[in-house]
């Protein structure tokens, strides 16, 4: 099987050295989203909700040009600077899944790259 890197400038450039995704067969591996403006490259200002909705603008971006969506996901991994933020992420997070949630862990972690609040990266099928 072949590796393939996937980029797209829908999704913010990686700020280190990692690519936005890769696919191997008919998996792809994203790399965790913060919620960071692809064309700016700042943090989007706002709270969870915001920076929630940015994430998962960009997942969704890193995915479509892997040839997946959301109904491909199978897990998600989900990364909080503070987990009294859990509801309200959830919300928004859930709003991206319409056709039924993938499996998922979602931790609290100490901190995040740009002292963002959320990352979430996943792990989909494509046919």
């Amino acid at each position: 099987m072949t590796k393939t890197i996937i980029a797209t400038d829908k999704a913010p450039a990686a700020i280190g050295p990692y690519v936005q995704a890769t696919r191997i067969g008919n998996m792809v591996y994203t790399s965790g989203q913060i919620p960071l403006d692809p064309v700016s490259m700042d943090v989007v200002e706002g709270g969870i909700e915001a920076q929630t909705k940015q994430v998962m603008d960009n997942l969704m971006a890193v995915l479509a040009e892997a040839g997946a969506d959301a109904s491909s996901v199978l897990k998600t991994t989900c990364f909080l600077s503070d987990m009294n933020n859990f509801l309200a992420f959830n919300e928004v997070y859930a709003s991206y899944f319409t056709l039924g949630a993938p499996a998922r862990s979602c931790v609290e972690v100490a901190r995040l790259p740009k002292d963002v609040l959320v990352e979430v990266e996943a792990v989909a099928y494509v046919e």
